[in-house]
C-alpha cells in the first residue's frame, strides 16, 4: 500500500497540526473544515487564527469546506470531535478509504470506542488509530513528538509511517487498537481531576498520587476492554496521561482547574469554541465501568462533578475517606 495525498478531516488545532506534519517537504495536503473563516484564512494567509493563532502553516496545505473533494485523497486523518465522528464518516463517498482515527473519546450514545464506530459506518475501510502525548501547538511548530499508530493491517501501518514520519514526529507501530483508544479516552477524564487538584491548590504530591491511581484505573478498564498492559504503559496511555495532567495547555486540565477554583462546569464549557472531550467521556466511561464492575472512583467522581450531583469538597472528602487497600488493586 502507498499513501501519497492525505486528507485531514477537522480544522481545529489538532487537525491543523496534523496537516502541518502531512505537508512536510511540500507534499500536498487537503484540510476539511466546517468553519468558513478557518478555510479562508488557511488558503489566504496560511494560518489558522481561530484554533492555532500565530503558527505559520505550510503553503502545501489547502483547506476546503467541500466534503466531496476528499475523495481524491489516499487516506483520511479523522480529527473530528468524538461525538460527531459517526455523522461525519456517514458522509463518506469512499467505502474503502483508509481511516486514521486521531480523536480521543468514547461515543456517548453507544458506549463504543471510536474504531468500533468507524467499523459500523465504514465496514470495508482499513482502520488505524493515531494517539500519544501531542499538544497541537508543539506538533505544528515542529517540536519533537512520538506517537503510536495502532492498526491490524501491517501494510497500512508501514504506509502511514513512510508517509507521515519525520525526524521530529516519530511513529511507533502497534496492533492494539483498543489499548491506543482507551488510553486517549481515559486520560482526558483524569486530566479534569488533576486540574481540580491544581485549582484547589492541593499541591504536587496530590497530583502525582492522582496520576498514579488514575493510571491504575485506566489499566483496569483497558484490560477489561481487551487492551494490552504494555500499550497502556506506552505513549498512548501513560505518556499521554502524564502530559495532559500536567499543563494548562490541556483543555481538560484547564476545565478541571476552573472547577477547582469554584466555577461551574456548564459555565466553563459554554465559553469554549474548542471541545474538552473528557467532559463528554466521563459520564459514559463511569457508566461502562459500573456496568462491568470495574472500580474507577476518580472517573466516577469527575462524572458526579460535571453532572452537578456533588461539589468539589464533597467529592474530595469521598475520595480521601475511601478505605485503605493494597496498591495493586
Amino acid at each position: 500500500m502507498t499513501i501519497d495525498k492525505i486528507a485531514v478531516i477537522g480544522g481545529g488545532a489538532w487537525g491543523t497540526a496534523l496537516a502541518q506534519v502531512a505537508a512536510h517537504g511540500g507534499r500536498q495536503t487537503l484540510l476539511w473544515a466546517i468553519e468558513d473563516d478557518v478555510v479562508s484564512a488557511i488558503n489566504r494567509i496560511h494560518e489558522n487564527p481561530v484554533y492555532l493563532k500565530g503558527q505559520k502553516l505550510n503553503p502545501a496545505i489547502r483547506a476546503t469546506a467541500n466534503f466531496s473533494e476528499l475523495g481524491s485523497c489516499d487516506a483520511w486523518l479523522v480529527v473530528t470531535p468524538a461525538q460527531h465522528m459517526r455523522a461525519v464518516l456517514g458522509r463518506s463517498p469512499c467505502p474503502n478509504m483508509p481511516l486514521i482515527l486521531c480523536s480521543k473519546g468514547i461515543e456517548e450514545g453507544s458506549g463504543q470506542l471510536l474504531h468500533h464506530v468507524a467499523r459500523d459506518v465504514c465496514p470495508t475501510s482499513p482502520i488505524a488509530v493515531l494517539s500519544g502525548p501531542t499538544f497541537a501547538h508543539e506538533v505544528a511548530a515542529g517540536l519533537p513528538t512520538a506517537v503510536t499508530v495502532a492498526t491490524e493491517d501491517p501494510g497500512l501501518g508501514e504506509a502511514l509511517r513512510a508517509r507521515l514520519a519525520v525526524p521530529a514526529f516519530r511513529i511507533y507501530l502497534s496492533d492494539d487498537l483498543a489499548g491506543a483508544e482507551v488510553g486517549g479516552a481515559v486520560k482526558n477524564v483524569l486530566a479534569i481531576a488533576c486540574g481540580v487538584v491544581e485549582g484547589k491548590c492541593l499541591g504536587q504530591n496530590a497530583r502525582a498520587a492522582l496520576i498514579a491511581r488514575g493510571f491504575a484505573e485506566m489499566t483496569r478498564f483497558g484490560l477489561a476492554m481487551g487492551a494490552r498492559r504494555e500499550t497502556l504503559a506506552g505513549l498512548s496511555g501513560l505518556g499521554d496521561l502524564v502530559l495532559t495532567c500536567s499543563s494548562t495547555s490541556s483543555r481538560n486540565f484547564s476545565l478541571g482547574k476552573g472547577i477547582g477554583e469554584g466555577r461551574a462546569a456548564s459555565e466553563l464549557m459554554s465559553d469554549r469554541r474548542t471541545v474538552a472531550e473528557g467532559a463528554f467521556t466521563a459520564p459514559v466511561l463511569s457508566k461502562l465501568a459500573a456496568d462491568k464492575g470495574i472500580d474507577m472512583p476518580i472517573v466516577a467522581a469527575v462524572a458526579r462533578l460535571l453532572d452537578g450531583f456533588a461539589g468539589v469538597d464533597e467529592v474530595l472528602e469521598g475520595l480521601l475517606s475511601r478505605p485503605p487497600r493494597p496498591e495493586s488493586h
